[in-house]
């Protein structure tokens, strides 16, 4: 019942659309933090930017209200991640690819091959590539061309952000390879809530072990937590970490079930995985959320 009452607030809304900025400037709409950030860079003050998810949201488990609704049909673009990341999103796009417009999926740019795999998803694919900085330029690529093709009087302006922007990315990357170096291969075990950090791991040499599957959707059982502890004590890890927009209750369940065997384990800080921070803050930026992320990994785990 829901989804149809969904699907007829959007039929209402294409009937008579929400007033918008009328400003000459395109209006834009994102999904997650980590994309908003993105096309705010790129596009910079020549383009609206509304996004739909703030600081510490769940983007698996996020369900479209009218008032998003309303902004997505008054968009000139939408953004948004794709791989199903987005899931109970996924039924409101197909709608609007149908309508007026087609919402761009940013990960439609990357090789499948290239993608790891995972049951958890639609898709067929772990969603969170923005873990890989290699696929987020090629993100920042797409949304330049998007906003030239849209917008060609500032084509200059998206042209030139997205180099630079580029160009911060690939400081990104040495720094994290610098900060990494720091562990020994051995050490880079990364246990974390739910299995957020894959693509991460592949580019930097981590086992990454999630207590949930890829999505916050499944629930972590006894035995999830029994077996994690075991693996935990094997390996003599230092410490594990909680996810900004997973419950923490997952995490201390596990310390706890290590505790009880006899041995400790510390809760090494808290990561940003599926949203950023709060706005203004250093993490509240995709390159500052990466550095945050890393920085509370070694530092924990030398």
């Amino acid at each position: 019942m829901k989804k149809i009452l969904l699907l007829l607030s959007i039929i209402s809304v294409y009937s008579c659309k929400n007033e918008t900025k009328d400003d000459g400037k395109l209006n834009i709409v994102t999904t997650t933090t980590m994309i908003t950030d993105l096309v705010k860079n790129i596009g910079g003050d020549a383009i609206n930017v509304q996004g739909l998810m703030g600081s510490g949201v769940d983007p698996h488990l996020y369900k479209a209200s009218e008032g998003d609704v309303s902004k997505l049909v008054d968009a000139d673009i939408i953004f948004y991640n794709g791989l199903h990341l987005e899931g109970k999103l996924v039924e409101v796009f197909e709608k609007m690819g149908s309508a007026t417009k087609t919402p761009i999926a940013l990960a439609d740019q990357l090789d499948k091959s290239t993608l790891i795999g995972s049951d958890y998803f639609a898709s067929n694919y772990d969603p969170h590539v923005w873990f890989d900085i290699s696929y987020f330029g090629l993100f920042a690529e797409k949304v330049a061309k998007v906003l030239v093709e849209q917008d060609p009087k500032n084509a200059e302006i998206y042209e030139k952000n997205m180099t630079f922007y580029l160009m911060e990315l690939k400081l990104l990357n040495e720094k994290i390879i610098t900060k990494v170096d720091e562990l020994a291969i051995e050490d880079r075990i990364l246990v974390t809530a739910h299995d957020a950090f894959n693509y991460f791991g592949k580019a930097y040499n981590f086992n990454v072990v999630g207590l949930q599957g890829l999505s916050t959707a499944t629930e972590a059982g006894v035995k999830d937590v029994q077996k994690l502890s075991a693996f935990i004590i094997e390996n003599q890890i230092k410490a594990v970490f909680v996810e900004s927009s997973v419950p923490k209750r997952t995490i201390e369940a596990l310390q706890a079930a290590v505790k009880s065997k006899g041995h400790n384990v510390e809760i090494g800080g808290t990561l940003y995985s599926d949203a950023l921070g709060n706005k203004g803050t250093i993490e509240g930026t995709y390159i500052g959320m990466f550095e945050y992320n890393v920085n509370t990994i070694v530092n924990a785990l030398k």
